[in-house]
């Protein structure tokens, strides 16, 4: 399965979170909606995001170890539609500069808002909801 994904994740703390080459940045409470794609393997890349013992190797890596996943949400397709997702996202929600989003163009792949304003946007992208499994 191809496609994208999103991740709605919650943090239950302010925090500072160093973030790779992004270096240290300061995250407030509240819900962020992280935008991804895989084109070889979807279900594999999302099951990777749910894990708790990982290797650190992307910058929701990071935010992960702090954070928790409350929900996801996917779109199966051939073509890479993150971009698209993130610009959408970008319009209405605050960012996270240069974060997930070093192989394009974007601005960020990394967004901040209410619970409310994060999932009107989502509902509008009409998203399937990803069976979410117990975390290992």
């Amino acid at each position: 399965m191809k496609g994208s994904y999103i991740l709605l994740i919650k943090l239950n703390e302010n925090i500072n979170i160093d973030i790779g080459k992004l270096g240290a940045l300061n995250f407030s409470k509240g819900f962020y909606v992280y935008v991804g794609s895989a084109l070889n393997g979807l279900e594999s890349r999302i099951n990777r995001h749910l894990r708790c013992n990982k290797n650190i190797h992307w910058h929701i890596d990071y935010l992960l170890d702090s954070g928790e996943i409350k929900n996801v949400f996917y779109n199966e397709n051939p073509l890479k539609y993150e971009c698209i997702i993130s610009n959408e996202f970008e319009k209405r929600l605050h960012f996270i500069k240069g974060f997930g989003c070093s192989d394009c163009k974007c601005k960020s792949h990394l967004f901040y808002g209410t619970y409310n304003e994060i999932y009107s946007l989502i509902k509008k992208l009409k998203m399937k909801q990803y069976k979410l499994y117990e975390k290992t």
